[in-house]
């Protein structure tokens, strides 16, 4: 359970950060306000998210490696330091080759899928 300083303000220790399992070989920990979200996800070389879109807007920076997104009939590798931004309800599917990726996402609204 997070610390509290007051009210409105949540502090997660590492600890509390714990991965788990979202898709086989992807791993994951989420924390949320009441409109925003942030998670951070360890995936495995080889590893596929399946076509999907959601509500929630999506921007995710790539911290280690290289993630590929499928969307509109192109392939765009998205690699450590750089962003990708999806708006709300676009299709699309995201993989790795032969290396790990490190990422993280922000998300607005709050997907209740990964709600902690």
């Amino acid at each position: 359970m997070p610390q509290t300083t007051d009210e409105a303000v949540r502090y997660y220790t590492s600890a509390e950060l714990q991965l788990r399992e979202d898709v086989p070989g992807a791993f994951v920990w989420a924390v949320c306000l009441e409109r925003t979200m942030l998670t951070y996800f360890e995936v495995q070389a080889h590893s596929r998210f399946e076509s999907h879109q959601h509500e929630s807007e999506q921007i995710t920076l790539v911290l280690e490696g290289e993630l590929f997104f499928e969307t509109g009939g192109q392939v765009i590798a998205v690699k450590a330091g750089e962003v990708i931004a999806l708006p709300s309800n676009v299709p699309h599917a995201v993989f790795t080759r032969e290396h790990a990726v490190r990422a993280v996402d922000a998300w607005s609204p709050v997907r209740e899928d990964y709600r902690r």
